[in-house]
């Protein structure tokens, strides 16, 4: 591709190889957290199936396949639409799938490719629906589905897909392909103290002002934690509950930070994954282990809560109680 992949060398390797050897896999899974690559790396994949000019065993990124691969307007790469409140896939658009991938492909790879990304919510049907499919594909068909976790999809699926894990980067790399995007030092410096070894969360840290909202939002709530405020927590924690993705990616990004200062207390050195190391350092001097646990497990629930469509103004005032009271 047009851009370096930085990170899962294992992942890419293994891809390479299996170009290679003429035994490219028909229906792979890539999953990991937002941000890793994911969707970059089902490009490579794709253009490994489909350069016609590949060099030392890797696309070209140069011909017209690879670069309309890139720019995500190749017209056989095709990325299915999301549907419904969370985003998942009908099973209307699965049956488009189908017939669509009996019509075969119009170039010289000979390959044609869909690519599921952002699976989380991919629900039974469609999955069955689009089983038969998978197990028995046309030779020229190609299915990659993205996600967060593998449990996103039915065992059946599981057992018919080879499956990667896509991990973050070092940190180091995450700064190397900031500098190359022409990213400033400190821009650079703020955005990995928040997200590490996340390239894309990096990315969009210093282009999505409300991401950044929603990260201060933390620090806040992670702040009257400290001082054991619940007036503050309460009152800081109020306005993400008219937005049930925000909610969830605050408490996510909550849930890291009881999670590294549980971890600081064993080894204060240690690397964080979270967005507020100094938050994380603080906690870890206020919190018992047992009390980091409890914390985490409030926070699970309330995040189960407002998956279940429980009223979220509720869920967070019982959550900042439990906290109090921990």
């Amino acid at each position: 591709m047009n851009d370096r992949i930085f990170g899962n060398e294992q992942v890419i390797s293994t891809m390479e190889a299996m170009a290679a050897s003429g035994r490219t896999a028909h229906s792979i899974i890539l999953y990991g957290e937002k941000g890793t690559g994911r969707r970059t790396i089902a490009g490579y994949y794709a253009q490994l199936l489909m350069c016609r000019d590949k060099r030392d065993g890797k696309p070209c990124g140069v011909c017209p396949t690879c670069r309309t691969i890139a720019e995500r307007n190749n017209p056989d790469v095709l990325y299915p639409q999301h549907s419904g409140k969370l985003g998942g896939y009908s099973v209307e658009t699965i049956s488009n799938v189908a017939r669509d991938a009996y019509v075969k492909p119009n170039n010289s790879s000979g390959a044609k490719v869909y690519i599921f990304t952002d699976c989380d919510n991919f629900d039974i049907r469609p999955q069955n629906k689009l089983l038969k499919l998978i197990e028995e594909p046309p030779d020229y068909a190609y299915f990659i589905f993205t996600a967060r976790a593998r449990a996103a999809f039915l065992a059946t699926i599981i057992s018919r897909c080879v499956c990667f894990g896509v991990s973050p980067c070092t940190e180091s790399e995450t700064e190397e392909a900031l500098e190359l995007r022409g990213t400033s030092p400190e821009d650079i410096r703020r955005a990995v103290d928040c997200f590490h070894g996340n390239i894309g969360r990096c990315l969009d840290y210093l282009s999505d002002e409300e991401l950044r909202s929603r990260v201060d939002l933390t620090k806040s709530l992670a702040d009257s934690i400290i001082r054991r405020d619940e007036y503050s927590l309460n009152s800081i924690i109020f306005p993400v509950s008219r937005e049930r993705r925000d909610c969830r990616e605050v408490l996510a990004m909550l849930d890291l930070l009881v999670r590294d200062a549980a971890v600081l207390l064993k080894s204060p050195t240690a690397p964080v994954i979270g967005c507020y190391r100094e938050g994380a350092q603080q906690l870890a001097r206020k919190l018992t282990a047992r009390q980091a646990i409890l914390i985490h497990n409030h926070i699970e629930r309330a995040k189960r809560a407002i998956d279940s469509n429980v009223s979220m103004p509720l869920v967070l005032a019982a959550l900042c109680a439990d906290i109090m009271d921990t």
